[in-house]
């Protein structure tokens, strides 16, 4: 199959006339259709449990708060980066659809890598959020006004932007002559530069510096965040009180480890861990991290987030009285 598909971008040096081939997951091709289940239920969950949640926060004007317009940013995130990829993958998995051209090929590392960028950004507002929603709330009306709020997400869509869109003229500037086999199930950076004749190293510096001057200032910044509050919290008397300050920080916590546990796993297991780690352990991980964070997203904030089991509550509560 690899053979036959190969020739369609052999000798092509024209970016326009080149065709890559994504072969899933190498080494466990015999078990695409079985791996495709999971994914595929939970992609659909990822979608459904997301546009659910972003429904309930626009129609509830009781969740119109900062913290819930940054939960349905991150939803929304959620739905593109598991649909920037799900669909693909599921395709090869299922049909064997492996081919894809150098141009659809960048557009899905741009998306993806847009997305990642967006969705940290997100996670830091929200950390903001939790810190002078507990650290001072007496302010919190004044200082996450709908101004500063709405400016805060157009900033972090905004800066995504900036810091991504060199990754295009980065793969754009190389010279191909002829590989076109990308032992992935979807599009990065990395793996369309590796492909290349010309030296990457530009574009592992670019990657190297955009991952440590962006995401990884961000979590520098959640920890600050969470560690001035943490300061807080265990300076309230009441234990009842600190329980109730923590617990609302809880879901948030445990989006920001899913999120950039198995990220960072990838990172560095595509630029360090090639002899250590198995091609098809990393390349198993990448695919479930698109798909496992945006499923669980919502049911984390739906058990943690009274306000959305009383929605939820309210909406099917005329159906059971129906019945």
């Amino acid at each position: 199959m690899l053979q036959e598909m190969a020739p369609f971008s052999y000798n092509h040096t024209n970016t326009q006339d080149m065709w890559y081939v994504l072969i899933g997951i190498p080494g466990l091709e015999d078990s695409h259709p079985w791996i495709s289940i999971p994914i595929c239920s939970m992609y659909v969950l990822a979608v459904i449990g997301n546009s659910f949640l972003i429904f309930l926060i626009v129609t509830e004007r009781s969740l119109h708060e900062p913290m819930y317009f940054f939960l349905s940013m991150l939803a929304s995130a959620d739905v593109l980066l598991s649909t920037a990829t799900a669909p693909k993958m599921l395709a090869i998995f299922w049909f064997q659809s492996m081919d894809i051209s150098f141009g659809s090929c960048v557009s899905q590392m741009f998306f993806i890598h847009f997305i990642f960028a967006t969705e940290s950004a997100i996670l830091l507002a929200m950390a903001f959020d939790r810190y002078v929603a507990i650290c001072h709330p007496l302010r919190y009306t004044t200082i996450l006004t709908s101004s500063a709020t709405g400016k805060i997400g157009i900033a972090a869509v905004v800066r995504s932007l900036i810091i991504c869109l060199p990754f295009i003229f980065l793969v754009y500037r190389l010279r191909y002559c002829g590989r076109n086999i990308i032992p992935h199930s979807y599009c990065e950076h990395m793996g369309i530069a590796r492909l290349a004749c010309d030296s990457i190293k530009v574009n592992i510096i670019y990657g190297l510096t955009v991952a440590l001057l962006s995401t990884g200032l961000d979590i520098v910044f959640i920890i600050m965040s969470y560690t001035m509050i943490l300061c807080t919290v265990f300076q309230i008397p009441s234990w009842a009180a600190r329980f109730k300050a923590l617990n609302t920080c809880a879901s948030h916590i445990c989006v920001i480890l899913m999120f950039y546990a198995p990220a960072f796993f990838s990172f560095f297991a595509h630029r360090f861990g090639g002899k250590t780690i198995p091609h098809h352990i990393h390349i198993l991980v990448a695919n479930l991290y698109v798909v496992v964070p945006p499923m669980l997203n919502p049911i984390i904030y739906g058990v943690k987030t009274k306000q959305f089991q009383d929605r939820v509550m309210s909406l099917f509560s005329p159906i059971s009285t129906c019945c």
